[in-house]
């Protein structure tokens, strides 16, 4: 693969796609890319933007497909939310009740680990990608995360989880409250495509989100986390 960016056969095996159906969305303009002498390019970031949208609508097989082609050596790991996710980055309930609160708090969960070297930049840029498009989604949980890695800003990749007491305005479609939120900050572009579509998995599972909810502190809801992820390994 190039340095900079896919080519039409390297864009489909990222995608775990078919060639021919990825050259038909492209002509069809619904993959960014454009003609370089002749040959279509896609630059792995605007991609990687496209993607996050797209994964939105992805059924568990399509997410699964992602997740695949995603991995690598430093993401692994069989169960990838609990190797990013720990006790100490759980905090249940969380006490915020704004949407920049409710960033801040997380940002100072995942801090307990010590690996937000910049904070302040981290959430900058957190915030960004939410002005950008809201993160939420229409079940009550919402992902936020930077538009792009900050590497200099993080020591190692990582999720941090919090659960409000009661919903809040975050942008959710129809005008929805939102009172879950994993926080997802990984170093590289990959990782978290691949966090991503793993979360994805989890929250279509039938009866997840409600036992989210009803979990009655931290460990409790990061034990559930954990079984979960191992169920979509084991099966």
């Amino acid at each position: 693969m190039s340095r900079d960016w896919y080519s039409l056969e390297e864009l489909a095996r990222h995608l775990g796609r078919d060639r021919r159906e990825i050259e038909k969305l492209v002509n069809r303009g619904r993959i960014p890319g454009r003609k370089i002498a002749g040959d279509w390019q896609f630059h792995p970031t605007e991609i990687t933007h496209w993607l996050e949208q797209e994964m939105r609508e992805y059924t568990d097989r399509e997410l699964a497909i992602i997740e695949q082609t995603n991995r690598t050596v430093e993401n692994s790991n069989a169960s990838p939310i609990a190797a990013l996710l720990s006790v100490e980055t759980v905090q249940v309930p969380l006490e915020a009740r704004t949407k920049r609160s409710v960033l801040e708090s997380l940002v100072e969960v995942a801090g307990r680990t010590w690996q937000i070297w910049q904070p302040a930049a981290l959430l900058a840029a957190i915030q960004e990608r939410e002005a950008v498009l809201s993160t939420a989604f229409d079940h009550g949980v919402a992902i936020p995360h930077p538009r792009n890695p900050l590497s200099d800003a993080l020591g190692q990749s990582m999720i941090a989880m919090g659960r409000t007491s009661s919903g809040i305005p975050f942008g959710a479609p129809n005008r929805g409250l939102t009172d879950i939120f994993f926080l997802v900050l990984c170093r590289d572009s990959r990782t978290h495509l691949h966090v991503l579509a793993r979360l994805g998995r989890l929250l279509q599972k039938p009866g997840f989100v409600d036992d989210l909810r009803n979990a009655p502190d931290s460990q409790t809801t990061y034990d559930l986390i954990c079984a979960a992820d191992s169920q979509l390994t084991a099966g």
